[in-house]
């Protein structure tokens, strides 16, 4: 038995968590879309097998796909339903998970630093650690940047994590119930949504809501006049909306959403957050009592200071074609911490989740290369095209031509079947395809026995 199972561990400090030492250690932080399905893969490949210890490492107990958070927000998407176990996934793919938070790394002794975890009654769940690694994967995501503005942090609520998700969609139906309960007429604003920040998380949210929050309100609220009391505001800094995409999905999302009643902001920079509403550059004031963020994309915090690692302004870990970081090759990132530019281009890879499949489809195979001491692929990315889902209303994109090279725009009801393809290969790639398969038909069959918004 190695030295590390007899160590005496005080759990009055920080101690290293035991792994076998005669074994790689393999460790990934942050379980979203890249991280799990690359701990599953890896799981399966070698831990299950004993050629190498596999440890995932995050904050949270379940897994929902990031792009789903906007159904969650608008209380169309029942989250027992999606979310994901990390501690069962583990036991079925033969890696183990820890929970806790990096807050920090000691790259000479390989070791990631845990902060502790406590309950909602701030009761000691798991202490301080230290998990020693011979390969990390920081796959950590990222978060919103709302670049300091007043009141953003107070009155405006992000999409990044589930809880924030939920956290909105009890501010809706409070709001609804507030509205239909109260004596007194419902005030101007009282149930206005200005959404801040157009990709495709704000524009997705504009189009589930409106229809979300008529679902709420058809549920017995006849006080409340959807069309005259209902309003959402789009905000956008730049002179369009998705202005990461294509001009002409612009315009087409445009068309559906105004189609809606949405009201569009364009070249419109928020100055001040409030709990009454946003005011703008121009001056103008959007009353509102709901603010989503969804503007601005960074590294969480602790990427600034990971003991010297080369980052760049946005909390974005710079990385070399390999996908390891530009001064430890024992470290590589992949996904929204990732900063990559390509040789022979000008821009990083974009943060997309089809980015942070592909990144942990290549580490999958260089992890054990590497392992071997021998060579590592190079990482290409393929640009698949885009999809901005507007809810039941329509979908759009572009899908890249394989041969032509050239983009092919999709609408209607091909788009939509695409878009979900989506977290179908994020699902078959955590569960393989039959198991996936009987999962969605089990959806399908409670789909039609259950109301289709949250109203709790």
């Amino acid at each position: 038995m190695s030295e590390a199972k007899h160590a005496k561990i005080s759990l009055d400090e920080p101690f290293i968590v035991p792994a076998p030492e005669d074994r790689h250690k393999i460790v990934v932080v942050g379980g979203g879309a890249g991280g799990l399905e690359l701990v599953t893969q890896l799981g399966d490949k070698l831990g299950k097998r004993k050629r190498a210890h596999v440890t995932l490492v995050d904050r949270n107990r379940i897994h929902i796909w990031k792009p789903l958070l906007h159904q969650v927000a608008a209380g169309s998407m029942d989250v027992n339903r999606h979310e994901l176990d990390y501690m069962a996934q583990a036991h079925w793919h033969g890696f183990r998970i820890r929970f806790g938070e990096m807050i920090g790394l000691d790259r000479e002794k390989k070791l990631v630093h845990l902060a502790p975890t406590h309950d909602d009654e701030g009761r000691l769940v798991t202490p301080e650690r230290y998990i020693p690694y011979d390969t990390l994967v920081i796959a950590v995501g990222s978060t919103s940047n709302d670049f300091g503005i007043p009141g953003v942090a107070e009155y405006a609520v992000t999409l990044d994590t589930l809880e924030q998700a939920q956290k909105f969609n009890r501010r809706l139906v409070n709001a609804c119930l507030r509205a239909y309960t109260q004596k007194e007429p419902i005030r101007p604003g009282q149930l206005h949504v200005s959404i801040i920040g157009a990709g495709a998380t704000g524009s997705e949210l504009a189009a589930e809501l409106h229809r979300t929050a008529r679902g709420v309100i058809a549920y017995g609220m006849d006080r409340i006049n959807a069309e005259e009391d209902i309003k959402i505001t789009l905000i956008e800094a730049t002179s369009r909306i998705l202005p990461a995409l294509p001009e002409r999905l612009s315009k087409a999302a445009t068309h559906v959403l105004e189609g809606l009643g949405v009201d569009i902001r364009t070249n419109a920079r928020v100055t001040n957050v409030s709990g009454e509403g946003v005011t703008l550059e121009s001056g103008d004031f959007v009353p509102s009592e709901l603010v989503v963020w969804a503007a601005g994309v960074k590294g969480p915090d602790v990427l600034a200071n990971l003991d010297g690692l080369e980052v760049t302004p946005s909390n974005q870990l710079v990385v070399r074609e390999t996908l390891q970081t530009t001064l430890d090759d024992n470290i590589f990132v992949i996904g929204d911490a990732c900063w990559l530019v390509p040789e022979g281009e000008e821009t990083p890879i974009p943060p997309r989740a089809q980015a942070a499949h592909q990144m942990s489809s290549l580490l999958v195979k260089n992890i054990p290369r590497r392992m071997k001491g021998r060579a590592l692929k190079p990482f290409r990315y393929h640009d698949f095209g885009s999809l901005v889902s507007l809810g039941d209303y329509s979908t759009v994109g572009s899908l890249m031509g394989f041969i032509s090279g050239k983009s092919m725009r999709v609408e209607g009801w091909f788009a939509k079947m695409m878009y979900r393809s989506l977290y179908k290969m994020h699902q078959v790639a955590l569960h393989g395809f039959i198991k996936t398969g009987l999962d969605t038909l089990s959806r399908l069959l409670v789909r039609r026995t259950e109301p289709h918004v949250k109203l709790h």
